[in-house]
């Protein structure tokens, strides 16, 4: 019997169809719907392998579900939605979709940088509801990007892309990460700093850090009042990061300007979100790496990863690297 695959949302033919000429392959036919929990633990029980996105939660119960389970295939850079320890237990390659995103993502994020710090979103939402009615000297001011602070929490490849972008707009980069970089200190005119000193020196805190145990909710009302009261905070990594009712009080009280979200706690979010009520958020539907360039490259990552685990080979892009081929 050919190995069996299931695909957990609806992708374009020429990737299923790599998969297809080799494998049994099921998916579930819904771009924008997630998979239900059951049917998840109904395609597991038989599956050979998984391409999953960060919507599904790969758990323990899902990775135990059946013993022909050899590799999940996650589409995306990020595996906190995967039951790593539990992979690793049981034998099962963990991929994920690094690098092919990177730039994408860092684009993404100097774009929330803009578009909150320049009030981008208010402004078209003003002329959209016929308000603009003369043009003022503080029409909605908002503040400039160039020549600022930016603090990146969490200097991973993302990080670094952003940083560089920064160097464009004359920023001063400091950032704070789990270990230092002093080789793209040196080229990218990066300072290393305590997260204390980053958020109290920035004027805009970038966070990019993966969601871990000692990384969730590191931003809460607490940290934000130690920012500048005129300090814009980003989040494109993950919404566990962030204690949102902390982050709404700072932005309803002063205590921040604005903030650009591409992430929350629980996702998808509903329009009667209170972040969503404030004129300074700018909110987006975790479009991170969403464009076609990029997607395609990571379904085809996933493509390559579930191949080379059932064909005995290390895949290109292995999270658990103690996992080796089964002769």
């Amino acid at each position: 019997m050919k190995p069996y695959i299931f695909i957990t949302r609806k992708l374009p033919n020429d990737i299923v169809d790599q998969l297809s000429l080799r494998y049994e392959v099921s998916m579930w036919g819904y771009e924008d719907i997630a998979v239900p929990k059951e049917r998840l633990l109904q395609e597991a029980a038989k599956a050979n392998a998984l391409l999953t996105m960060l919507s599904e939660q790969v758990s323990e119960e899902v990775l135990s579900a059946g013993p022909n389970l050899k590799v999940v295939a996650n589409m995306a850079v990020g595996y906190d939605n995967v039951d790593v320890n539990t992979a690793a237990k049981k034998g099962i390659a963990v991929c994920n979709t690094p690098d092919v995103l990177t730039d994408s993502t860092a684009d993404l994020t100097f774009g929330l940088m803009l578009a909150a710090g320049r009030r981008m979103v208010e402004s078209s939402e003003y002329i959209k509801q016929n308000k603009w009615q003369s043009w003022s000297p503080m029409l909605l001011a908002g503040q400039d990007i160039h020549h600022k602070t930016l603090g990146i929490f969490g200097m991973g490849k993302i990080g670094e892309a952003v940083a560089q972008r920064a160097k464009g707009f004359n920023m001063k980069v400091i950032y704070h990460n789990r270990t230092r970089k002093t080789e793209q200190e040196q080229r990218l005119g990066a300072k290393f700093c305590s997260f204390t000193e980053l958020i109290q020196s920035a004027d805009f805190v970038v966070c990019l850090a993966p969601l871990t145990d000692e990384t969730r909710k590191a931003f809460t009302y607490e940290i934000f009042k130690q920012m500048k009261n005129t300090a814009v905070f980003i989040n494109a990594s993950r919404g566990g990061l962030v204690d949102e009712q902390g982050l709404l009080t700072a932005l309803q009280t002063g205590e921040i300007t604005a903030a650009g979200l591409d992430v929350f706690e629980r996702e998808p979010i509903s329009a009667d979100h209170p972040l969503l009520k404030l004129p300074n958020v700018v909110a987006l539907p975790h479009i991170g790496s969403s464009s076609r360039e990029t997607r395609m490259a990571m379904m085809q990552l996933c493509v390559d990863n579930i191949i080379a685990v059932l064909s005995g080979e290390k895949p290109p892009a292995l999270v658990n690297q103690d996992w080796k081929p089964k002769n």
